[in-house]
């Protein structure tokens, strides 16, 4: 019992005792329990409808907090603004008459990367599937470091997942096509990064534009 009601309780002894005899216990009661009656409606309620509508704001909280981590582990996709690209690929750009709209149509741009949009190579040659590989990768580099150039492995992959690699002509289709890389005599798996050639880059820009 708090020091506050034992105090209330004597006071209400007191008044109490200025009753008649008979009265006194009755007065003590009504006097108590108008009391009691009082404190009971001055503390908060927490009622069934509070209780739902502290628990649905909990929840809507939760909700927006799951909604805001969605977002942030959601890859930002966007298209590729002509400041992404290094100053060697808008000159590219410039001199085979492309834009950026021509890169976007085959490329978007996810957390800072560049990736494919493009499925179809249109062509069904193998050979003709191989080189156009080895450009678009040449071109995907160039973009992001100035450099066209790529490597045969990564293509010779490419071409396989594609399903349009043809083992016994890999080499010989490089080779076939040795005017569009620069300086390339002959295939070298050890070392097979290979950089475009201006015929190459005239060739990229053709597929560039074909692909559209």
């Amino acid at each position: 019992m708090s020091e506050k009601l034992k105090q209330k309780i004597m006071e209400f002894v007191t008044l109490a005792k200025g009753c008649p005899d008979n009265l006194q216990e009755k007065c003590f009661e009504l006097l108590l329990n108008d009391h009691l009656q009082g404190l009971r409606q001055k503390a908060p309620k927490d009622t069934g409808d509070e209780k739902e509508t502290k628990r649905g704001g909990d929840e809507e909280k939760k909700d927006e907090g799951k909604k805001d981590d969605d977002l942030k582990k959601k890859p930002r996709q966007e298209d590729i603004a002509e400041t992404d690209l290094h100053v060697k690929a808008r000159q590219f750009l410039k001199k085979t008459g492309l834009t950026v709209e021509h890169i976007n149509q085959l490329f978007y741009k996810e957390d800072g990367e560049f990736l494919p949009l493009y499925d179809d190579l249109k062509t069904a040659k193998s050979a003709e599937s191989q080189i156009r590989i080895a450009l678009l990768d040449s071109l995907l580099k160039g973009l992001h470091t100035g450099e066209f150039e790529f490597n045969g492995e990564s293509v010779r992959e490419e071409a396989q997942v594609r399903k349009c690699y043809d083992g016994t002509n890999f080499t010989t289709n490089f080779k076939n096509s040795k005017n569009l890389f620069e300086g390339f005599t002959a295939y070298n798996k050890a070392n097979p990064t290979i950089r475009l050639s201006t015929d190459g880059k005239t060739k990229l820009a053709e597929v560039i534009k074909d692909l559209q």
